[in-house]
C-alpha cells in the first residue's frame, strides 16, 4: 500500500506558493514608450531552484565516445563494478533535460588521476561543457574524499599526500573555473578519520591532522583557487556528530557557502516529518542546504538492520510494479516537502536510471530506458505545476503586465523583439523590460 503522509498539518504547496513564487509587475516598453494595450508573450526559460541528478553516464555520450554496454562494463564513474544502467544515449539525455537544471560530474580522486600526473581532465570538461551549454549548473564532486581516493597517495609520506591533495585542488578548481564554479570540497568528513576499511592517504592525514585542521586547509585551497566559486561541506551522516562538525569549522572562521545532506533513502522514505526536522537542524547554521544525494528506491527496500548501506549486496534488486507507484508518489511528496522550505536551495538526485549505485533500482528510467512513473510525476512538477508556459497577456494603458510565477529566468516578447528578466525572491516585485 501507498505510505501516507505523517505530517497531517503540513501543507506544502501552500509554503511553496509562499517560498517559491514572485508576483511580477512587468513594465514593458517598446522604443522608450509603454507598451499600452499590447499583447505580449510571457515564459519560463529556467527555475531558480537547482533541480540536479548526477550526470556521469553522460560522460561518453558528451565525449563522441562509443555508448558502452551496460551489461559488459562498469560505468563511468560509478563505485562498483558489477553495476549496469541504462545506456545514456540521445533519448535519455533529451528526458534528463527535460527535468533537471543543475548536474554533479565525478571527480573521484582514484578514477580521475590512477596514474599520477595523468588526471583526465579533458573528458570532464568537454562533459562539463556539454552540459553548460545545455543550461545546466555545473558541479563537481568532490575535491577530498577517503573512498576512491588515489591508491599513489600510500607510497608517500603524510606531508606529501597533503601537499598533492592542495595541488589537486588548485589544478581542478583553477582549471574548470567559469566552467564548474560549484564544488563539494570534502566528503563525509565525520567518519573520515576513523574510516577503517581500507588503507587511504586522505584517512592518514586526517587522523594527523585532526578533522577541522583538514576543512580549513581544503577549503582554504579551494577558496584561494577560485574565490567565486560555491563551496560544499557534504556529509551522510545526519546525527549530532556533524552537527558538532559544522559548529566548530564555523567557530574557527571556515567560510562555508552550503551545508551539504545526503539521503539515500534505500531502506526507506523518510517521511514529511523526518525531513523537515533534519532541514531545521542545519537551517540553524544560516547557511543554504543542498541536499545533495538522494534515492528512493522502486523495488524491496533494504532491510533495517543494514547500518553501512555498502554492505547490502543482492544479486538482482529487480524494480516491481508496486514499488515504482510507491516511489513516484514518494518522489512527489519529497521534492514538495524541499521546496516548501526556504533554506533548501537544490537538490542532487543520485542515478538518472535503475542500477546506479549498489544496483539498486533507484531511478526514473528503468534499464531498458523506459521511464517510471517517478519520472512523469516529477516532470508534472517541474515543468507543469511548477512551470509557465508561453502565455499571451495584454498590457494595460501603462503597459504593465501582472502573472504569479516560480523563482527563475523568464522571457518576454512582442513585435517580434525578446528580453529576459528574473524573479528571485518571493512576493510582490516590480520589473521593467525594455523592448
Amino acid at each position: 500500500m501507498p505510505s501516507q503522509p505523517d505530517c497531517s498539518a503540513f501543507d506544502a504547496d501552500s509554503l511553496i506558493r509562499r517560498n517559491r513564487t514572485a508576483a511580477a509587475v512587468l513594465t514593458v516598453t517598446v522604443d522608450g514608450v509603454p507598451s499600452a494595450g499590447r499583447d505580449v508573450i510571457v515564459r519560463q526559460r529556467n527555475h531558480k531552484f537547482l533541480f540536479g541528478c548526477i550526470g556521469f553516464d553522460f560522460i561518453p555520450l558528451a565525449n563522441g565516445e562509443p555508448l558502452p554496454d551496460p551489461s559488459a562494463a562498469p560505468r563511468s564513474g560509478s563505485e562498483l563494478p558489477d553495476e549496469a544502467v541504462a545506456v545514456h544515449d540521445e533519448d535519455l539525455a533529451e528526458r534528463w533535460l527535460e527535468l533537471f537544471n543543475f548536474v554533479t560530474l565525478p571527480f573521484y580522486w582514484g578514477r580521475f588521476e590512477p596514474v599520477r600526473g595523468r588526471p583526465d581532465t579533458e573528458r570532464l570538461r568537454k562533459t562539463a561543457r556539454w552540459f553548460a551549454d545545455r543550461g545546466c549548473v555545473v558541479k563537481g564532486h568532490p575535491l577530498a574524499w577517503h573512498t576512491v581516493t588515489a591508491d599513489w597517495l600510500l607510497e608517500l609520506p603524510n606531508e606529501e599526500i597533503l601537499r598533492e591533495q592542495v595541488r589537486r585542488i588548485h589544478r581542478e578548481v583553477t582549471g574548470f573555473g567559469g566552467l564548474i564554479d560549484m564544488w563539494d570540497v570534502i566528503n563525509e568528513v565525520v567518519i573520515m578519520p576513523v574510516f577503517d576499511k581500507y588503507d587511504n592517504g586522505i584517512t592518514r592525514i586526517c587522523r594527523d591532522m585532526g578533522r577541522i585542521p583538514l576543512v580549513r586547509t581544503v577549503f582554504d585551497a579551494a577558496r584561494e583557487a577560485n574565490p567565486n566559486a560555491t563551496l560544499l561541506l557534504n556529509d551522510f551522516d545526519m546525527s549530532t556528530a556533524y552537527e558538532c562538525l559544522i559548529e566548530g569549522v564555523l567557530e574557527a572562521g571556515i567560510k562555508i557557502d552550503a551545508l551539504g545532506l545526503q539521503s539515500h533513502m534505500h531502506q526507506g522514505y523518510w517521511g514529511e516529518e523526518k525531513t523537515l526536522a533534519v532541514i531545521d537542524r542545519f537551517a540553524r547554521y544560516g547557511l543554504p542546504i543542498h541536499f545533495t544525494e538522494t534515492t528512493i528506491v522502486s523495488g524491496q527496500i533494504m532491510p533495517p538492520e543494514i547500518e553501512d548501506l555498502n554492505d547490502y549486496r543482492v544479486p538482482e534488486w529487480p524494480t516491481t510494479p508496486e514499488g515504482e507507484e510507491r516511489q513516484a508518489e514518494e518522489i512527489v511528496r519529497h521534492y514538495k516537502t524541499l521546496l516548501s522550505h526556504p533554506a533548501v536551495e537544490g537538490m542532487t538526485y543520485w542515478g538518472f536510471s535503475d542500477g546506479g549505485w549498489l544496483g539498486a533500482p533507484g531511478g526514473f528510467v528503468r534499464l531498458d530506458g523506459t521511464p517510471k512513473p517517478s519520472y512523469e510525476a516529477l516532470r508534472s512538477l517541474v515543468k507543469g505545476e511548477w512551470w509557465l508556459e508561453p502565455t499571451t497577456m495584454a498590457a494595460d494603458d501603462d503597459g504593465v503586465v501582472r502573472f504569479s510565477g516560480f523563482l527563475g529566468e523568464y522571457e518576454v516578447s512582442a513585435g517580434g523583439r525578446t528580453a529576459t528578466f528574473r524573479l528571485d525572491e518571493p512576493g510582490e516585485t516590480a520589473i521593467s523590460v525594455a523592448l
